[in-house]
This record gives C-alpha cells, structure tokens and sequence, in this order.
C-alpha cells in the first residue's frame, strides 16, 4: 500500500521531462485531452471532468470518491485503518473483526476528521510572480511572494478553505478553493486479514487478494450531506486493454532530481531512511509482543513502518539499477545539450546543474551531523524531545528573562519509553560506529544499557521538579544535572549552526537551481511536460494491461477462488489465513469473481483510495497499491512494468453482498435507495 514518504529525504518538487505514452499526474486545467482522443478516440469534456473533480475527495495522505448522493465516500481499508483503530476499544476491535454500519443510525463519527473537495481552480499566477519587484534580493522576494499568496488564501468562506498550489517549480501559481467536511462518520471497514490479506509478504507485490475498502460519509447539519455530483458504480467492472482513469492526490515527487541529487539518494538517504525504520520496526514489534492489547494497539503502526519500508527499499532497488540510472543520465543529458544549442537561455540557466551539485557536496558532508544531532535519530525518546524544548525555551528571550514557557508534558510510558531508546541508541552505535565522534559524544564511553538507565533516571516529568526548572529559566537549565537536560544541552550548540547551513547552503540554493531546470525544460519541449506531483487533485489514464515478470506473463486479473488457492498453499497460516467471515461465505461466493486488477495508470503514494473510473465516469476499481516494479515511480516512470493495483469493482460488490450481509451499502451504491 503506497504512502507518502517525505522524511529525511528532502528534495524540490518540479517537473518531469517530456512524458512518453502513459506517463504522467495531470492537474485538472491542463488535461492532455488532444494526446488522449488521438490514442483512444476518446473526448475527455469539461463536463465530464467536472462531475469527477467534484466527486473526488481529498483525505490526509491519501483519496476516497464520493459514491452516492448522500455522501457515501469509497476509499482504502488502509486509509480507514488508523479511524478503526481509534474507534475501537478492548471490547470492540474494529481492527481485527472490521465494522459495518447496517444504517445510517449505526455510523460513528470520527473525532477530528475532515474531508475536502475541489471546487475551483484559478490561475493567479499574475498576482503572484507580479507581487515580486525587480531587483529583490532572493530573501525579499521570496517574503513578497509569501505575502500575496497568504492573502490569496485568507479570508476563506465558513466551510471552506483554500491553497495556492505552486507547479512547474513557481512558474504557475494556482489557487484552490475546497468545500470542507468537519462531520465524518466511519460506514464500512473490512477486517484487518481481508484489507490486508498477505500482509507484508504480499505488499507491493501482484497477484493480490485484498478486499482494501473503507467508507465513511459526510454530514452536514448532523444530517448525511447531499452530494449531487457522485460516481455511479460500475457492476461489469473491466476487461483487459480498456481504457480507464483514475482520480487522486498523488504525493510529492521527484522526477526531475539531477543525476547528482538521486545519487545522494541512493547513497545515503534513502538507506538511512531504511535504516531508522528498521529500527523503529523492531521496537515497536518488541512493544507488541509484551500483551494482546498492545498488539491491537499498534497495528496501525506496524503497518505504516513495514509499508514505509517495502516502498522506500523499492526506491533504493531503482536507484541501484544501472538502466535506471543510465536513462536518468541520458535524460539529463539530452536537456543540458539541447539547452546549449540557445546561448541566451543556456547563459542564463546552464549553471543550475553545477549549483545544485555543489549544494548536494555540503549535504553529504553534514549528513551524519543533521541526522543524528539536529534529528535526533538515535534518541527515539519522548523524554530527550521534553527535555530539549526546556533547553531551547530557556534559550529563548522568555527563558532569558527567569521563566520558562516549554509545552506541555505528554505522559510518558516508560516500559514503551526503554524499549525505543535502547533500539535507538544501539541503531546509533552500529550506524555510527563506537568510535564516531557523534557516538562517543551521546553514549559517553558507557555501553548502551547503562547509558539507557542513565537516561531514564530523569525527573523533569516530576511536577515539582519541572515547575523549579521552569520558574527558574536559563540559569537552573544551565546548572541542572538531569542526565537527559544534560544530554539535550550539550547537542543545543550545534543544532541552529547545521540548520542555518543547511538551509543556506542546500535547501535555498536548490531553491534558486531548481527553477531553472524546470525553465530549461520549457525552452526545450514547451508545455508537453506535466508537473511534478504535489499531493493536489491529478488525472492519469492508462490501461488494463498484463506485464512480464522474471520472464513469465503476469495476468491482469486474479478472482476470488485464487484467494481459497493461496489460503490452502500456505495451510491457512498468518498472514495467508482467512478471516473467519471469508471462511464462512466460500461456497457462496462466485470463485470467478474478479477480485484484483492491474492497469498502466501512472500512481504514487497518496493516490491510496483512488477511484477507476471508465469512459462514463463509473466506478471501475479501487486503487490500493502498485507492484514492486513500480516502487521507483517517484523519480520515474516504465510503462512496460509499472502497474497500478486496484480493487476490481465486482469483488465490492459481491463481498458486500454475500461475506459482509451489507445490503443497504450494496442498495445505495447500485442507486436503489
């Protein structure tokens, strides 16, 4: 299941080079809709992308569709996992067991959640770039910028909220308005062992038997919201070679990454990434085993780890692979040669290649320092974080004058609390090294148990201790000998001296470069490049299409008695055993139900709950994931194995017929009711 992965491997969202066949996250007000009826004979109208804007919605991290006209929203099992979690208790395990609202009078309101959809796009680029003077220093302008765009978005109607969307690297400025939904109540979700059947071993991966479906609804006036413009449900599903679309909020994306940047990546991004998360996955493995209850507590977070590792070691595979790296160099090659052919734009341009590899050189070389002394990466503590906002707030000019003001004290569970920083601490020794000066410097010369108890012996959750540290501001931190005040200060030096550069050196100087590609790529292909994915509302169209896999044809389509199959090949042991409801219904069920399907659809991380639709606008399938040849989709596209993995619309339908009894959900999306 795809998620957004952002952390720790920074980089500048743009656009791609010019893109071949189906490549691309097209923005609803640049549709190829030429490229599109000149290979499927098909007229993409405003019309026709209106109703499916309207009916698409934005989650965190992630899409659903609106599916009937009172509000009903399709989308990912994984997307609805964290809202089952929070809404189970000891007693009532959504997680495990699923839920089903069989009326609307048994929906659950989730707290905190709110749900958005497009309602407009406006260029105000003008506005925008127009807001800049000449002769602006890049700080100046850059304060000018911000300014207009924080206008543009103030002032949003009740109900509503709006975003100025930067693409082809602020070249275009467009502003969004969104209708927000702040009552969402929680409809259907499919037990863990169905929405995830296979588990990890199966991520990623293609066959799949998944059944990875959520629903919620959107209220307004605690009444269910009518929702005119919704996706009618496509009972026939696909066939192989249609032609369909999918709808959604793909994350942030780095297609245009200079060679440089991506070997940055490949070389130490994205293995530390790996690495952290390995980490962090055996803590929280260790945490479950100690009780049931435990266990359902920290399956969402299992998930998230596990799923953040297939996808980023996919990344790596990608970046590892010489053919990739050769058609990121050929690519790069041909823009900086065709660019050369303009003198005047090639003098005005041709330095950002240099630039942003000089700005990667100071990346490496303060790499280690960023992540583990600003970062914190080998203190994965609740107590060090408290312990750094005393430090930093008795540093502030309110802590210079006697008091500190530091946040509030979350309560901290120990027995959690020594399980993460002994992980932490000895990933640290083993990334580091003993003899690293970052190591010798946090562990003391003391080995990793007896630094952790160490540490532990903290008081500043004591109230009467914290209240002395607060009231006494600067000076009682400075003077504290509190292990973990100790600790936090003794990195506070570093931290503002490594972000300043970093963010001079690196993050602002690949602001300044990368513009430049994008603009190079206009001199050299026009307008045919579509922008860099930014977790905004995108169209991509492809096919149902079978693909080659270690030789051997992959089928686009698995069924239901491929799911029984896979059961008995691994006995029905974890993760392959089938939840109790789907054991239940087997003679029920048509085995030659389609169940899973793969399509050419350009997806990443975010587009989690897409609806497919097909040339009516008809629900067709449920994006969920891709396979593991389309891992390295973030930095590039291969049409010949990248697939998309959906749910195939027929298997909703007869799991929520005949496993899930859901009669009225079934009567509502067939537009019966």
């Amino acid at each position: 299941m795809f998620v957004p992965v952002v952390a720790l491997l920074f980089g500048v969202g743009l656009f791609t080079l010019s893109p071949r066949a189906e490549e691309g996250f097209w923005p609803y007000n640049a549709i190829p809709k030429t490229a599109i009826k000149a290979k499927y004979g098909f007229d993409v109208t405003d019309a026709w992308l209106n109703h499916l804007q309207l009916s698409t919605v934005r989650f965190s991290g992630g899409t659903g569709s609106i599916v009937s006209a009172n509000g009903l929203v399709l989308t990912n099992h994984h997307i609805a996992l964290s809202s089952l979690q929070q809404l189970s208790t000891p007693d009532k395990d959504f997680v495990k067991n699923g839920f089903i609202a069989q009326s609307m009078g048994e929906e659950l309101k989730v707290p905190g959640m709110s749900l958005s959809v497009l309602q407009s796009i406006e260029d105000v680029t003008p506005k925008v770039v127009g807001a800049v003077a000449p002769g602006l220093a890049p700080a100046e302008a850059a304060a000018a910028r911000q300014a207009a765009i924080n206008q543009l978005q103030a002032g949003a109607q009740p109900g509503t909220s709006k975003q100025v969307v930067s693409l082809y690297a602020g070249a275009v400025y467009n502003l969004y308005t969104y209708k927000v939904y702040s009552d969402v109540r929680l409809v259907f979700g499919a037990e863990f062992q169905a929405g995830f059947y296979g588990g990890d071993p199966d991520n990623f991966t293609f066959p799949r038997y998944c059944l990875d479906v959520g629903m919620f609804r959107l209220y307004e006036n605690d009444k269910p919201a009518l929702t005119p413009h919704f996706l009618k449900w496509s009972p026939a599903g696909t066939k192989e070679g249609e032609l369909v679309f999918t709808t959604g909020h793909p994350g942030a994306t780095q297609r245009l990454n200079t060679v440089a940047h991506l070997k940055y990546r490949r070389d130490l991004a994205i293995p530390f990434a790996i690495a952290v998360n390995e980490s962090r996955e055996a803590s929280i493995q260790k945490w479950m085993a100690l009780s049931a209850e435990n266990a359902r507590q920290s399956t969402n977070d299992l998930f998230g780890i596990q799923n953040t590792l297939k996808s980023l070691r996919g990344q790596l595979k990608g970046l590892q692979d010489p053919a990739v790296m050769s058609v990121k160099e050929a690519a790069e090659t041909r823009l900086i040669t065709e660019l050369a052919k303009n003198s005047a734009r090639n003098a005005e341009l041709g330095d950002a290649w240099g630039t942003i590899g000089r700005s990667i050189d100071v990346a490496r070389q303060i790499d280690a320092d960023r992540n583990f002394i600003v970062l914190g990466a080998g203190l994965n503590s609740t107590l060090f974080a408290q312990a750094r906002n005393l430090v930093r707030a008795a540093n502030t000019s309110g802590g210079r004058g006697g008091t500190v003001t530091a946040p509030p004290v979350a309560p901290v569970n120990m027995p959690r609390e020594k399980i993460n920083l002994t992980d932490s601490l000895a990933f640290m020794v083993k990334y580091l090294g003993a003899d690293h000066a970052i190591t010798k410097r946090i562990m003391l010369g003391k080995t990793v148990d007896a630094r952790v108890t160490e540490l532990l012996s903290t008081r500043i959750t004591d109230p009467e201790i914290r209240a002395l540290i607060m009231a006494g501001g600067k000076a009682t931190v400075d003077a504290a000998t509190d292990p973990m005040i100790v600790l936090a200060r003794s990195l506070e030096p570093d931290v503002a001296p490594l972000v300043d550069r970093f963010a001079k050196e690196v993050t602002a100087v690949q602001a300044a470069a990368y513009p430049k590609i994008g603009q190079a790529v206009f001199v050299v292909d026009g307008a045919k490049a579509y922008p860099d994915a930014t977790g905004t509302l995108r169209l991509s169209y492809g096919t149902v299409r079978s693909y080659m896999e270690n030789g051997k044809p992959v089928a686009p389509y698995t069924v239901f008695g491929g799911l029984f199959e896979r059961s008995d090949q691994h006995q029905n042991k974890p993760p392959f055993d089938l939840a109790p409801r789907w054991a239940e219904a087997k003679n029920s069920l048509d085995p030659k139900t389609p169940f899973d399907f793969v399509s050419t659809n350009d997806i990443v991380g975010g587009n989690s709950g897409s609806p497919v639709v097909n040339k009516k606008g008809e629900v067709v399938g449920l994006i969920f994931d891709g396979n593991i040849q389309s891992l390295p989709g973030y930095f590039i596209y291969q049409e010949d194995i990248n697939r998309a993995v959906s749910v195939d619309s027929r298997a909703i339908l007869e799991a929520l017929r005949k496993v899930y009894k859901a009669n009225a959900i079934v009567e509502e999306i067939a537009g019966k009711k």
